[in-house]
């Protein structure tokens, strides 16, 4: 199941989740989210916890002021992370990008092959793609505009 598919969320918090440049760092239990769309990411920087694949809480004001699960949650559950990576250290050099793609080695900037699910080529449609919800696109096919977000 995808983990979207355990999370109940608003359309905007959906398009904010897309939107918003996240940066995504594994540590002991889920993830380090710091949104870098703010003018001071440090100020907007939170802990997702993890059961298994689903994102089930988050450290930021939303999460606990609103129904449904925030930005961040449903950022991480668009992205699917390895569901190792939630095992991993804080040691660890890799982290997931803004756009859901590669992983990329802080040292160099250099994007490092990514070992996730096969993406559907670009002709395609998003009825191939087993990472689509009906309502909700996967990143690839939203951008290769095989599904709106709408």
């Amino acid at each position: 199941m995808h983990p979207l598919a355990a999370l109940t969320f608003s359309t905007r918090v959906a398009k904010r989740a897309q939107y918003e440049r996240f940066d995504i760092r594994p540590v002991g239990g889920g993830f380090q989210v710091r949104n870098e769309s703010h003018a001071n990411p440090a100020d907007h920087e939170y802990l997702v916890t993890m059961d298994g694949s689903v994102p089930t809480a988050c450290t930021c004001p939303a999460d606990e002021r609103f129904d449904g699960a925030c930005k961040h949650r449903v950022a991480i559950a668009i992205r699917r992370p390895d569901g190792d990576q939630t095992q991993r250290s804080s040691q660890e050099t890799t982290r997931i990008r803004g756009d859901g793609g590669s992983s990329i080695g802080p040292d160099t900037g250099e994007a490092v092959p990514s070992d996730s699910t096969e993406r559907p080529t670009e002709n395609a449609t998003a009825d191939d793609c087993e990472d689509c919800l009906p309502e909700f696109p996967c990143w690839d096919c939203y951008r290769q505009g095989r599904r709106s977000l709408y």
